[in-house]
């Protein structure tokens, strides 16, 4: 059974991805096929649980490395929130704040 791939609320997340850096942006392509055929748990490097029901998408080229937060809603749905280019070994807190703000709204959508 397949799973969709939505962004949060708008194309603007979309739109963030998309425009990462070359190789990054191919990589989340490969990787979100293979999210749509076998669901959200690639394992890691290519998926991390970051906790509270809140993942990363690892992406990883030429250019750096970037992350994309995603949650899961029912029906077999990923939802991305959001998405930065790596610059240090710690996620920033602005954008892990960004991605749980993101992801309590999708959840209050739910209910």
């Amino acid at each position: 059974m397949s799973y969709r791939i939505r962004c949060y609320f708008s194309l603007t997340v979309q739109d963030d991805i998309l425009s990462l850096p070359t190789t990054l942006a191919a990589r989340y392509v490969v990787l979100t096929r293979r999210m749509e055929a076998v669901g959200p748990n690639l394992g890691e490097p290519h998926t991390k649980s970051i906790g509270q029901g809140l993942l990363e998408l690892r992406l990883k080229g030429a250019e750096g490395i970037a992350r994309v937060f995603f949650c899961m809603q029912v029906g077999r749905q990923i939802v991305m929130l959001h998405s930065f280019v790596k610059k240090t070994d710690r996620i920033p807190a602005r954008e892990l704040d960004v991605a749980i703000a993101r992801m309590k709204e999708v959840r209050h959508e739910e209910s």
